[in-house]
């Protein structure tokens, strides 16, 4: 039975996926569908999850908007999200950034990887 299942769900992965991880601050493309019109919406913010795997894993991204912290999740194979691009990658040392919603300033921001 799990055989069948995976099979199906390996269909529906999509084939480039841009190498992002947990502390990265990244663009999400997402489409938008208001009617019959269709239109590319950019959210930047820095991942603070991602979960799951196959083609159920999704992604959390916050970002913060007028002083007001904002999150978004998505599946990481949905259809709507048109493309990831990595703007900086982030150095962290834990899996879940959840403390993050606590922090507001110069605390809320993640070290950057010097190469």
């Amino acid at each position: 039975m799990s055989d069948i299942i995976k099979e199906i769900e390996k269909e529906q992965l999509k084939s480039e996926i841009a190498e992002f991880s947990v502390g990265d601050t990244v663009k999400v493309h997402n489409r938008i569908v208001e009617g019959e019109k269709s239109r590319i919406q950019i959210f930047e913010g820095t991942v603070i999850k991602r979960q799951n795997g196959s083609n159920r894993e999704t992604f959390t991204v916050r970002k913060i908007s007028n002083g007001v912290g904002v999150e978004k999740t998505w599946p990481l194979h949905s259809p709507n999200v048109e493309k990831i691009e990595v703007v900086r990658k982030g150095k962290v040392r834990r899996a879940k950034l959840n403390y993050l919603r606590d922090r507001v300033g110069k605390a809320a921001k993640v070290k950057e990887v010097v190469k």
